[in-house]
């Protein structure tokens, strides 16, 4: 088993970005989904809510993130590193309510020109205290503004499985994991408990719950019925659609595309 395909999303509900190799921490991988878009009332949003956020490519640059239309390169902006106005926020993700640092107000304006809504992007600072349900780990570990977990994970036969399924097949893109693991049966990811990619320690955590998001396609905007339908027809349990597993980093460090995937437990 090899660890196939690495990805971040650095701005939360925004494009991913593709890597050989990355740094895996206690809230994720290195600058994954440590931005957010929020209203004026500093609640987040997601492709949920307004598809066009599916459009924004993002890329990593020295100095900062580079966003842009799809379909427009010439029509982006600067994400420095540096916040040029660092105002202090409560934002809201879910039911958590957090502390986050405004970045520039000429990236506000962008966003909400391309959304069509008064808008602003905030970084997560090392300060931010963001824990994870304790429902859902045994010791008190910080999240990004990722839903709930770290990190997701999701095997290439799984996706197979449901291509094999479907009329019209999807990318692995649609449902936005960090991992992605070559060399296994479908959906063998459901039993596994610990790993190690590479040199670093994961436990296997829980099921991703998926929703509407999945059936917005990531090249156009556009959405459909599938292929959450189809999933619902043969991975529902308890009411709820499952595909991919959730991650927490038991110990930090690289992990590199190709790295050996151990089952561990």
């Amino acid at each position: 088993m090899l660890l196939s395909e690495i990805w971040i999303y650095p701005v939360k509900s925004l494009g991913g970005i593709r890597l050989t190799e990355s740094l895996a921490e206690e809230k994720g991988l290195q600058y994954d989904r440590r931005w957010m878009v929020v209203d004026e009332n500093g609640t987040f949003l997601t492709q949920r809510v307004n598809a066009n956020m599916a459009l924004l490519d993002v890329s990593l640059q020295k100095d900062g993130l580079h966003l842009s239309h799809r379909f427009e390169a010439a029509n982006s902006v600067h994400i420095p590193f540096e916040p040029v106005t660092g105002e202090i926020l409560l934002v809201k993700v879910w039911n958590d309510v957090v502390m986050a640092r405004t970045v520039c107000d000429q990236a506000d304006a962008w966003l909400s020109q391309q959304l069509n809504k008064k808008v602003r992007i905030v970084e997560m600072t090392e300060t931010t205290g963001r824990k994870m349900n304790p429902e859902d780990t045994e010791q008190e570990r910080s999240v990004s503004f990722a839903d709930d977990f770290p990190y997701l994970l999701i095997s290439e036969a799984s996706l197979s499985d449901l291509n094999s399924k479907l009329d019209e097949p999807v990318e692995m893109k649609r449902f936005r994991p960090n991992f992605v693991v070559s060399g296994t049966g479908p959906f063998a990811e459901d039993s596994w408990k610990q790993i190690r990619i590479g040199n670093i320690n994961f436990e296997v955590t829980k099921p991703c719950e998926r929703c509407v998001l999945v059936t917005i396609d990531p090249q156009t905007g556009s959405k459909g019925r599938e292929p959450l339908k189809t999933l619902a027809g043969y991975r529902k349990h308890k009411n709820k659609i499952l595909f991919g597993q959730n991650l927490i980093a038991i110990k930090h460090g690289i992990v590199r595309e190709g790295d050996e995937i151990t089952l561990l437990e």
